[in-house]
């Protein structure tokens, strides 16, 4: 049976979810999830669909007897945009106490893609449950290595090259004690490519990871471009702001160089436009 319970938000869990929102918004929005009663969009509505909210009540309801948590509004259980209801193991509180805080937090408007640890956690259970699909997913995720952000550097100008050797040499010499692997360097974008045995030796790392830390690995990846942050991220060898910054570091440069640029997607006042608390999905 389900026992429900009344979900306290704090002012503080509420300032907390804003700043995981906040981190996650320029995230990809193609696992964005939607509430068993909200219509899922077609296509061509899909990245800008705006909803109002319509619940009074988020609560987290646990199954005892699946020890299972389902962040449910007005009684009524989220749903993944596959139909699956979205339930997280007992054992991820914390991922289902941030995913209510989400809902929480919405106002009178509500958009998909504000939403990013429930995406997270609807990519795992629609699509990874299944140790196949974890595999192939991965398979394809290793393409992002021969095109690591790590792995392009520049020899100026000297501002580049400190915070490269400040926040890239770290991880790349992590990785390649870590794994027994060697990583090439290039100074180039074409015709680049690493060694085929580190390939194999990261594929086989992350495979060892079940569907909510790939869900998780997954999105940092495609938001970093970087499948060795995105590694040294879920391994806890870095947290979320040390990621941001490896993963921004010519952005930052060139702010540093030239001043504020008013198309960047990198907002110098919000370091964290990145997928925060990736940790909580393996918590």
């Amino acid at each position: 049976m389900f026992r429900s319970t009344r979900l306290v938000l704090s002012a503080r869990s509420i300032a907390r979810a804003s700043v995981i929102s906040r981190r996650l918004h320029g995230t990809s929005r193609s696992h964005g999830t939607v509430s068993e009663v909200i219509p899922r969009p077609t296509e061509e509505q899909r990245a800008n669909v705006t909803l109002k909210r319509f619940w009074k009540k988020v609560d987290v309801a646990e199954n005892h007897g699946k020890c299972l948590l389902t962040v449910t509004l007005d009684k009524r259980a989220l749903r993944t945009p596959e139909g699956a209801k979205l339930e997280v193991p007992s054992s991820r509180r914390l991922l289902a106490t941030l995913i209510a805080i989400e809902w929480e937090n919405q106002e009178k408007l509500i958009k998909s893609h504000a939403l990013p640890m429930t995406s997270i956690a609807s990519r795992a259970i629609d699509g990874l449950q299944d140790e196949g699909a974890r595999f192939d997913l991965v398979a394809g995720l290793i393409k992002y290595f021969d095109t690591d952000t790590l792995c392009f550097h520049e020899a100026h100008p000297p501002a580049l090259v400190q915070l490269q050797e400040q926040h890239w040499i770290p991880l790349l010499k992590w990785a390649e004690s870590t794994y027994n692997i060697k990583i090439n360097i290039f100074d180039s974008v074409l015709g680049n490519s690493q060694p085929k045995e580190s390939k194999e030796v990261l594929v086989k790392e992350v495979n060892k990871l079940g569907q909510w830390e790939i869900a998780a690995f997954e999105r940092a990846v495609l938001t970093t471009k970087s499948f060795i942050i995105a590694l040294a991220l879920v391994k806890g060898r870095i947290d979320v702001e040390q990621a941001a910054q490896a993963a921004h570091v010519e952005v930052v440069s060139q702010t540093q160089r030239w001043g504020e640029v008013e198309d960047s997607q990198y907002d110098p006042t919000d370091r964290f436009n990145f997928p925060a608390d990736l940790d909580a999905t393996s918590t």
